[in-house]
């Protein structure tokens, strides 16, 4: 199966460089470029790329923008969404995962991270340049423990957080929302699950460590998503965080 992309970035180098990066591999097909922001909304309705790579700064709307409108439920846009930059500023990373977008890429990151990010945000994943996954992370979240065996609580009234979770207070404005519990209680499986995806780890990882099939992993992580109300797995990451599921 084909993976259909959409590049979009003011600079004709940078454009041309990736393309060429992508269009190596046998299983990616650039289907458009862009090099605004506006033309960029315009062809990603119109071509519906699997996967559409945005830059930051561009003219007549910057892909936050871009990205804000493209992924608004009023627009089905059936694809998603990775932003690729210059910059990796807080100002840009906060609002991208917001909207919703399944990664964000530092330009410097190199070709395989590149293509690592596509097929990563195909299958459902979220890849994030590993220095501002580490920032974010540890900005949204500070030290803790794990919480013991057993299924994540549901909805409870307990004002006080527990021993394995940290205070929401002091999130910086535009980080992605936690819920405070679930909408309904995780297995015990879906938490040691959400604390793989916290780790960084993709549907192929988890499976590997845990011995059960990709399909496994990815039906759980659809569960959680549901469950905790988040829009992709950057949500789950930070609730796994906050609530001391990640021990690694």
């Amino acid at each position: 199966m084909t993976t259909r992309v959409l590049i979009a970035d003011d600079q004709g180098m940078v454009r041309r460089s990736m393309r060429r990066i992508l269009e190596q591999q046998a299983d990616i097909e650039v289907v458009g470029e862009a090099a605004g922001g506006a033309e960029a909304l315009e062809a990603a309705i119109r071509l519906r790329p699997d996967v559409a790579l945005l830059d930051v700064r561009m003219p007549r709307a910057d892909g936050l923008e871009v990205t804000r409108r493209l992924l608004a439920p009023a627009t089905g846009f059936p694809g998603r969404v990775v932003i690729v930059t210059t910059f990796d500023l807080d100002e840009y990373v906060y609002p991208a995962l917001r909207y919703g977008a399944s990664g964000f890429l530092l330009k410097r990151s190199g070709p395989t991270l590149l293509v690592e990010a596509v097929r990563a945000a195909v299958a459902g994943d979220s890849l994030i340049s590993p220095f501002i996954t580490v920032r974010l992370l540890r900005h949204v979240t500070g030290p803790g423990t794990g919480p013991g065996p057993g299924p994540v609580p549901g909805p409870v009234p307990d004002p006080v957080p527990g021993p394995g979770s940290r205070s929401g207070a002091g999130r910086r404005s535009g980080t992605p929302a936690v819920p405070a519990a679930p909408a309904e209680p995780l297995t015990k499986r879906e938490g040691e699950i959400a604390g793989k995806v916290g780790e960084g780890l993709t549907n192929a990882g988890i499976a590997a460590e845990m011995f059960i099939s990709p399909g496994t992993v990815k039906t759980h992580v659809a569960s959680i998503q549901r469950k905790l109300g988040v829009r992709n797995r950057v949500g789950i990451a930070v609730w796994a965080w906050e609530k001391g599921y990640v021990t690694r």
